[in-house]
């Protein structure tokens, strides 16, 4: 059975692929931060801005394999008339339940499945495009991928030598804390001088959409 916090049509809010029509399956749990507010401080990751735990959101359940493609297309049906059958997986941590019979199953569906992930947990599952994001107080095992993203600052990254891992793309991400304003400013201010590294953006909240 596949835990599922919710599944929504929205566009994606951050990253490469920045303003297009998705599909999100939220994956409930995760192995840096229970979802626990009171144990928020003294988690790995302590400035996630998810909600993942639980199964209580919108089409959120437990499912069986097959219920889960069933309702996935089904929400894709309702929502979308055109353009490619574009999935995200994400969390919460989505490796810690996607296998290789849920990827089989959606490309059957003719769905280009994308993977959000922590990076700590490694994997030989075969995704149409992998987006990491490391946290520094966790063990970084995934270092491959498309697309690299980093809560940024996180000090504890060597951000001159993480360039020559194998991602197609590098973005810097302002961290979500009291100090927003100004974390969106380092971001803009270093990656206008080190260049591959792009600013992400989460539009998405700008737009208010979920």
């Amino acid at each position: 059975m596949y835990k599922i916090k919710e599944i929504f049509k929205s566009i994606q809010g951050e990253g490469f692929f920045t303003g297009k029509d998705a599909l999100f399956v939220r994956f409930s749990g995760c192995n840096l931060w229970n979802g626990i507010i009171k144990d928020r401080k003294n988690s790995i990751c302590n400035f996630c801005d998810t909600d993942f735990r639980g199964v209580d959101g919108p089409f959120g359940g437990s499912y069986s394999l097959k219920d889960l493609i069933f309702t996935v297309e089904k929400i894709w049906n309702l929502k979308f008339t055109v353009g490619t059958k574009f999935i995200i997986l994400t969390g919460g941590e989505p490796l810690l339940q996607v296998d290789k019979k849920l990827l089989q199953a959606l490309k059957k569906k003719n769905f280009f499945i994308a993977l959000e992930t922590n990076g700590t947990i490694n994997t030989n599952l075969k995704f149409d495009w992998t987006c990491v994001s490391p946290k520094e107080n966790a063990e970084w095992n995934l270092k491959t991928g498309d697309e690299l993203k980093i809560v940024y600052p996180q000090y504890r990254f060597d951000l001159n030598r993480v360039l020559k891992l194998k991602f197609k793309y590098f973005f810097l991400q302002p961290k979500e804390n009291m100090n927003k304003q100004i974390n969106i400013q380092k971001t803009i201010n270093y990656c206008s001088s080190h260049k591959p590294w792009f600013p992400s953006f989460q539009i998405h909240k700008a737009l208010g959409i979920s």
